[in-house]
């Protein structure tokens, strides 16, 4: 037997992309249907949605560790341990914690080292963009919206990203709940905060920017006024891991730097 995992299943995208950035995709036999990040890594076998899994099609892959991710896939990890696997599920929702996953997922696999200096370039990353972000001319309001009905704000890995890249979170006292149900907000109260930049991810979903626009009453929210109505791929910023904190990051800074040189 080998000392480390060598047929690993991924029944989320953040941590196949890890994999492949520590250099060892060829040990993952399994991923999501969802998986986009890297490109190769979707001609793996398909094993599983989010809340779903083919239990036979993953056990024909005769994995030694299986990867997953929230409580929301509770009953996939439970069946999986019934049956005798491996699971182990992170549950990162803050930045800190997707650094702390990768260095996890380092050390499950014997790769300590790789997943540190991957772990340090993701915060080198970020700080570049922290620091561009000091030298903007000032910080626009800016509300995430992560789901349209009902109105969710985004999950704290996103309000953190959106604070590195140059904005401020219009409701960050909710930034700390779990659940995209503890994160459901008014549509009269988004028009009270009056946000400068509103920033779309509908996850399954394009964001429809009109329809936003058209919203009862938002017809003098500072976004809408402007045309900062913008939109960031759930693959981008809705996946806890590498994507997130470079492309959705990148493009999020890049949105926030437009809206804010427009208004000085």
């Amino acid at each position: 037997m080998s000392r480390y995992p060598e047929r690993i299943v991924c029944l989320t995208e953040e941590t196949t992309e890890t994999l492949y950035l520590l250099g060892e995709g060829d040990r993952v036999v399994g991923v999501s249907g969802y998986t986009v990040r890297p490109p190769e890594a979707r001609k793996k076998p398909r094993i599983s949605a989010y809340l779903n899994a083919r239990f036979e099609k993953i056990e024909a892959l005769n994995p030694d560790l299986i990867l997953a991710f929230s409580d929301l896939q509770r009953d996939i990890v439970s069946e999986l341990i019934k049956r005798g696997h491996t699971v182990v599920t992170f549950n990162q929702r803050s930045v800190a914690e997707i650094l702390q996953m990768i260095r996890m997922v380092g050390g499950l696999i014997g790769r300590g080292d790789a997943a540190e200096a991957l772990a340090s370039q993701l915060e080198s990353g970020l700080d570049e963009i922290r620091q561009a972000a000091a030298r903007l001319p000032m910080r626009p309001r800016v509300f995430f919206e992560e789901w349209d009905d009902p109105l969710i704000s985004g999950i704290q890995w996103v309000e953190e990203l959106v604070e590195i890249a140059g904005g401020e979170p219009i409701f960050p006292e909710l930034r700390r709940a779990k659940m995209g149900k503890e994160r459901i907000v008014e549509p009269a109260e988004v028009i009270r905060r009056n946000p400068e930049v509103i920033i779309g991810s509908w996850c399954g979903k394009p964001v429809r920017k009109k329809a936003i626009a058209g919203r009862e009453g938002w017809a003098q929210v500072a976004a809408i006024t402007s045309g900062q109505i913008h939109e960031v791929k759930s693959a981008y910023i809705l996946q806890p891991g590498p994507a997130a904190l470079t492309d959705g990051v990148r493009q999020l800074h890049a949105i926030i730097s437009a809206a804010a040189t427009a208004r000085s």
